[in-house]
């Protein structure tokens, strides 16, 4: 199911890197995607992997053609949205410009700025940083909850109470914490069967 904004269209993107691999948290562990990193984020978490990309203003602006006719060059017809946090951008081109290239499209989102685009997929991250807005909760296919400490098993259950009932719920360990945490997920998730584990194998097996 498709979940449609109607917005102003913004022809040029803070494009901080884009690259071919599989993707490898979630619902579609494993599956070939064109990742799109924007730049830009408001939300800041401490332990955050790619802080290079907070600042928008770091990276070019690059336009929306470019962006498909560069995805358009490898033959998976999935398209990744993630960032920072891309939903602090207007994405109804982008995606208008990706389904008429073939792409399902698929965002990795905290869910703190509004809704724009066309999607195929929505990743749910929340954020104890920035809330994620209640719209954004009902609307996600996935919701994948990062796991820092114990404390976060119970935000995590706070969340999934928004999600819509079909939404897949995963729980993936703090990628430096992930020794201590796993195992604390694992039976977590053996008590919890409507949990999911995410692990980052994409980390494990040395691709973006």
């Amino acid at each position: 199911m498709s979940v449609i904004t109607t917005n102003i269209n913004t022809t040029t993107l803070p494009v901080m890197e884009r690259f071919y691999t599989i993707q490898g948290e979630g619902f579609h562990q494993g599956r070939a995607a064109y990742f799109v990193r924007l730049g830009g984020c408001d939300v800041g978490c401490h332990w955050c992997d790619v802080k290079d990309s907070w600042d928008a203003d770091k990276h070019p602006q690059v336009a929306v053609d470019n962006i498909i006719g560069e995805a358009a060059k490898y033959p998976a017809r999935i398209a990744v949205i993630t960032g920072g946090e891309p939903l602090m951008h207007n994405l109804d081109l982008l995606t208008k410009a990706l389904h008429k290239q073939g792409f399902q499209t698929h965002i990795e989102t905290s869910g703190s700025s509004p809704l724009s685009g066309n999607w195929d997929w929505i990743t749910l991250s929340p954020k104890k940083f920035k809330a994620p807005l209640p719209d954004i909760c009902k609307a996600a296919h996935e919701l994948k909850v990062v796991i820092f400490n114990k404390a976060d098993f119970a935000w995590a259950e706070k969340y999934a109470a928004l999600a819509g009932k079909h939404c897949k719920l995963y729980l993936q360990p703090e990628w430096d914490r992930s020794a201590q945490m796993t195992p604390l997920i694992i039976d977590y998730i053996k008590d919890n069967p409507q949990w999911t584990l995410s692990m980052q194998i994409h980390k494990y097996i040395n691709v973006p």
